[in-house]
């Protein structure tokens, strides 16, 4: 094994440390939330963050010096993962930066109910939202949809879960047309039952394929339960899906959850059977379309994919439970935290060229990773370009391929372990 110099160390950590504070206001300061070593800004709720800006486009080696993200499990923002502070080799710099990607407001698990609108649902009914507010949704219906289309672009919408069930036949339960934002809450307590049994029809020239399905920016949290059941994708949205809290059980023909954007998760518990768990990507631009978790409970059952990110997916923290022909795939994939446990047939971990915003990648600077291979022609982390590897603990079981790169493959830190034996080198 090889260990990195400590003078190394401690100028990345300073250069880290110092990076951080910079441009941060006085005001920014009060609202920070602590993450170890470092910390990130909460954004005011008027404030959306693409994370594009913050990408590292050298088309090589970009690895961070261990940043958290957010800790936020099912009550909001906490501490993040402990395991995402592993040393990472010095001089490297983050893919994303997560400093300002979630607003107070995409945090708060319990929505103010203080000017709240109430509805029922109702069957063969459609439910028009035209303005900003706060709305609690109850009942029961079959063939009804909640239709968001807000008039100002600049409104944001809340939508309260609160024992609400709702089965369709061919259409979303909820359909976001036109909103700055939207809000999807499920009340403390609650389980929420939304479905979709048929064939999809499209609402014009929009092929509305998913039983929530938005063309502006969806934020799930709450303290209650949310089933899904789809005939296609059980979310789809057109720009950024982030999820900050709640319990999701999502079965879907189609894809879990999926975006054009990003997907954004900072907590929740998540039970996901589809042919991929998440999947995000652009088919306008290459550039777009990445994956961002620093923690959460995931269980997925992929028929294709557990993660797939176009652009990348950086994973800080979390725990992950994966069953896929593909555990993790993006062009880069960076690991810097968490407990991930996957079981592949094909590629446990996987980079391939599906975004000229990167070479294809493969780094893990912390975390524990452990990755079982079936037989056959399979490699536990697969590589077309190349693989860093400076900390964590990656264990692996493969019958034939435990590491397949085109590239170059570097290993400055952390442990691995192949076939129960301990290595000092990448095979």
């Amino acid at each position: 094994m090889k260990t990195m110099n400590t003078l190394a160390i401690i100028t990345a950590i300073i250069a880290a440390l110092t990076g951080a504070g910079a441009g941060i206001s006085a005001s920014n300061r009060e609202e920070a939330v602590n993450m170890n070593s470092t910390s990130a800004i909460v954004s005011e709720d008027t404030t959306t963050q693409s994370g594009t800006s913050a990408w590292s486009n050298s088309g090589t080696r970009s690895s961070q010096i261990s940043q958290n993200g957010w800790g936020g499990g099912m009550n909001g923002a906490s501490s993040g993962n402990s395991s995402a502070s592993a040393a990472v080799a010095a001089g490297t710099s983050a893919l994303l930066d997560t400093s300002d990607l979630f607003s107070n407001r995409d945090l708060r698990q319990e929505a103010d109910l203080s000017e709240a609108q109430y509805i029922t649902v109702e069957s063969n009914k459609t439910i028009t939202i035209t303005e900003a507010g706060v709305y609690v949704i109850s009942g029961s219906a079959q063939n009804c949809t909640i239709r968001i289309e807000a008039d100002n672009d600049n409104d944001k919408v809340q939508l309260v879960l609160d024992g609400v069930t709702i089965t369709n036949t061919s259409t979303p339960a909820i359909y976001v047309v036109s909103a700055d934002k939207t809000f999807i809450t499920t009340a403390s307590g609650t389980t929420n039952t939304l479905s979709v049994t048929g064939e999809f029809t499209a609402d014009g020239d929009t092929n509305t394929n998913a039983v929530i399905f938005s063309k502006d920016d969806l934020v799930f949290n709450g303290l209650g339960t949310l089933k899904i059941s789809s005939t296609d994708h059980a979310i789809n949205g057109k720009d950024d899906v982030k999820f900050t809290g709640g319990t999701y059980e999502i079965t879907a023909t189609g894809h879990a959850i999926k975006a054009n954007d990003s997907i954004l998760i900072c907590g929740g518990s998540f039970t996901l059977n589809a042919k991929d768990g998440l999947h995000c990507e652009n088919d306008d631009d290459d550039t777009e379309g990445y994956i961002y978790i620093s923690d959460g409970e995931f269980n997925i059952k992929g028929r294709s994919d557990g993660i797939q990110g176009n652009v990348f997916v950086q994973i800080d923290g979390g725990s992950f439970t994966i069953s896929a022909p593909e555990g993790i795939e993006g062009t880069y994939v960076q690991i810097n935290g968490g407990s991930i446990n996957i079981t592949s047939t094909d590629d446990g971990i996987n980079a391939s060229a599906k975004s000229s915003a990167y070479s294809p990648t493969v780094e893990i600077n912390g975390g524990e990773l452990t990755i079982s291979m079936g037989q056959g022609d399979t490699d536990a982390i697969d590589a077309n370009g190349s693989i860093y590897v400076n900390g964590g603990t990656i264990n692996i079981t493969a019958p034939t391929s435990s590491f397949d790169y085109d590239g170059t493959a570097q290993y400055t830190g952390g442990t691995i372990i192949i076939n129960g034996q301990q290595v000092d080198t990448i095979p």
